[in-house]
């Protein structure tokens, strides 16, 4: 081989020398260990997030399960009174019993009245800070807030509260009753005004309960299931009537 050929050929692999490119461990290490970071950054992020959402989704389920589950239900049937109101019959007031369900939590039945059994019944506890709700509606009216008094039946602990193997017998009152009048005089029953809780039964711009009428109660406590009652008055109003 002559000296010329050999010098081209040392030129030609010294050019592929210089030519050739690559990366060394170090920068393979960094590049290896900047993806690790990033994907930890999102992983941690994803399940963050996923955390979250699960998180609020128990405690989204687990306030709808509170609020769906009863805490009170009713025992037995609901009895309706009639009095006479200025010449015409209707229902004056009306009874059930409630229990607390089973594994229910207490129900606070602190009433916003009671009933003295003298002059106007019911009397209104005007500093009661009463948590349950009793509404009324029928065809013609809604009444959001009525007046309602409460007597414990069988075991009672002294308290106002609905506790298991409790009885209460809750009575809503429509009309004012004068105790010492008759139920069938005219003047037996009056109408209610807004008193200071805000409350009221009947109104004299109200329409009375009369036969064959149709109406709803709706016992609202604290906290828990509402408690609806659909009744309908018989076709002839008996002093006391048992509405099943």
């Amino acid at each position: 081989m002559r000296v010329g050929e050999t010098a081209e050929m040392l030129l030609n692999i010294e050019t592929k020398a210089v030519a050739q490119k690559g990366i060394t461990g170090l920068e393979t290490a960094i590049i290896l260990i900047a993806f690790v970071v990033v994907a930890s950054v999102f992983a941690f992020t994803v399940l963050s997030t996923g955390i979250f959402a699960s998180e609020r989704s128990k405690e989204t389920v687990f306030a709808g399960l509170e609020e769906a589950k009863s805490s009170i239900e009713p025992r037995g049937s609901v009895i309706a009174f009639k009095a006479n109101r200025g010449g015409t019959e209707t229902i004056y007031k009306v009874s059930w019993v409630v229990s607390n369900s089973v594994s229910g939590a207490p129900v606070d039945l602190t009433p916003p009245y009671t009933e003295g059994g003298t002059g106007t019944d019911p009397d209104i506890v005007a500093s009661a800070e009463y948590k349950t709700v009793i509404s009324y509606t029928d065809h013609n009216q809604h009444l959001s807030d009525v007046p309602w008094t409460v007597s414990w039946v069988g075991n009672s602990n002294g308290d106002n509260l609905l506790e298991e193997g409790e009885k209460a017998e809750v009575t809503v009152w429509l009309l004012k009753r004068e105790t010492g009048t008759a139920v069938t005089d005219a003047a037996s029953t009056g109408y209610w005004v807004a008193d200071v809780n805000g409350s009221h039964g009947m109104l004299s711009s109200g329409t009375l309960i009369a036969a064959n009428g149709q109406f709803t109660f709706e016992m609202k406590p604290n906290s828990g299931a509402v408690l609806t009652m659909q009744r309908t008055a018989p076709s002839r109003l008996d002093t006391v009537m048992d509405l099943k």
